[in-house]
């Protein structure tokens, strides 16, 4: 694994790629300690410290931090996200849409004109969005007003500096993909979720000093690591994990030139959706408690966060068992819109594909809709488990919360999906140029 890793650095167009991306991702780290102006940082902080089981607070994780210290890139790049899955929703139902996904390099090149439009218009609405929540905003301690001097001239500025920090980053990702190494957005986020392991390791470092939270001592703590190589290990299972259908393709004679004849296979991935239905139910299932803390004197919807917020179980048992059939509804719902089988079908009979035993066309399409439905159910269980795990842990073993977020759920998803795909990236650069991979046996494969 050294040894690849110093072979990548032999490589003077890969080195530069590896040296270009960390450049811009330290970019992105300082820009997300930049402030926005007007804003009282000591009580934003006093009032974020409880918002960890809120919809706030799951988009932080995706931020890396930056919505909580109000920053210029306080959205991050989930604007563009956001505009993305708009625009593949739009796809399945609007024929122009559709259209322009199969027109090839050019209605790509068209969608990502789209996609861009779509992402300033949402971080305008959601940076406006953020310019009057932070003026209903007080400490929770000292009761200090968040926003220093509210009004039109904060709300206007407030606009400008989180939409232009949100364009900026965009333009770092689009960077990235050209020019560095890895899919820009991706890495972004990324790193964001990576920056907070080192100080939710030093949180808990200091707990254990302590013996404040660890209930089990030195022996706790290891089995808390292994807990988390084993959670590591079966998530890179669950990413990598694909179902194989063979394909064979026809012969064809185009002048004195043989075409074809070639045994493929298509790979159907166990997890189509990726961290989608993850971030789907998250949304709907902290709506209660973000509604409490947008409208703490309103009785009723204290009630309901009450009732309907994760906490300690037996109580808490129907929230998770809810979030569970969520998660398992909105895989599927993805699925369906993502992965089209008919589709699939039809360009395997254009180029005189068939799966062997099964007639081309409708009978094909149902075949692998057929699979593609069994396939997705365990995939979805898996995906459940993995989302859930993380507050049993803290549950059990009274870790560090933010450490929780590395055993599971929508963060350890992308982080080892990000990973698998920046190695294989690098992986094929050196299988390029006749250097050794960093598997001695096989490929390492990408969530591609």
């Amino acid at each position: 694994m050294l040894k690849s890793f110093q072979s990548a650095f032999r490589i003077p167009e890969l080195r530069s790629r590896i040296l270009f991306t960390l450049a811009l991702l330290v970019v992105y780290r300082i820009g997300g300690h930049v402030p926005t102006p007007g804003i009282d940082s000591q009580a934003l902080l006093d009032y974020f410290s409880s918002t960890q089981n809120t919809l706030f607070g799951i988009y932080d994780l995706f931020v890396g931090g930056a919505f909580t210290k109000a920053t210029v890139f306080a959205l991050g790049i989930m604007p563009y996200i956001s505009a993305s899955i708009i625009l593949q929703l739009l796809g399945s139902v609007i024929p122009y849409f559709q259209k322009l996904q199969k027109e090839g390099e050019e209605g790509r090149k068209k969608i990502n004109q789209y996609t861009r439009y779509g992402t300033v218009v949402l971080a305008m609405a959601q940076s406006f969005g953020v310019s009057i929540f932070l003026e209903s905003l007080h400490s929770q301690q000292s009761g200090a007003a968040v926003v220093l001097h509210p009004g039109w001239g904060f709300r206007m500025m407030t606009m400008l500096s989180i939409t232009t920090g949100t364009v900026f980053i965009m333009w770092l990702g689009e960077q990235i993909t050209e020019r560095g190494i890895g899919n820009g957005i991706s890495m972004i986020i990324f790193i964001g979720i990576v920056a907070r392991l080192p100080q939710a390791m030093w949180r808990e470092y200091e707990n254990f000093l302590t013996n404040q939270e660890i209930k089990y001592g030195i022996l706790g703590e290891l089995f808390v690591i292994a807990m988390m190589v084993g959670v590591t290990a079966v998530v890179v299972l669950l990413t990598q994990g694909q179902r194989k259908i063979p394909v064979q393709y026809a012969k064809r004679i185009v002048g004195r030139k043989v075409y074809g004849g070639q045994t493929t296979h298509i790979p159907l991935r166990v997890n189509t959706p990726g961290v989608i239905p993850i971030i789907f139910a998250q949304a709907l299932m902290f709506l209660p408690a973000t509604g409490a803390s947008m409208f703490p004197n309103v009785d009723f919807m204290q009630f309901i966060a009450m009732h309907f917020s994760p906490g300690p179980l037996p109580g808490s048992l129907p929230y998770w068992i809810v979030y569970a059939m969520l998660i398992i509804f909105f895989s599927y719902f993805y699925t369906a819109i993502v992965f089209n089988p008919v589709d699939l079908a039809d360009n395997m009979r254009k180029y005189g594909g068939f799966i062997p035993g099964i007639r081309p066309g409708k009978r094909t399409s149902d075949y692998i809709d057929r699979i593609i439905t069994r396939i997705t159910l365990p995939g979805s269980v898996y995906l459940a488990a993995i989302a859930i795990f993380p507050f049993f842990v803290v549950e059990a073993m009274n870790v560090d919360p933010g450490l929780s977020d590395f055993f599971g759920g929508t963060g350890l998803l992308i982080v080892v999906g990000v990973a698998l795909d920046t190695l294989q990236q690098i992986e094929s650069h050196l299988m390029m140029r006749h250097y050794d991979g960093f598997m001695k046996k096989g490929r390492l494969r990408g969530r591609r």
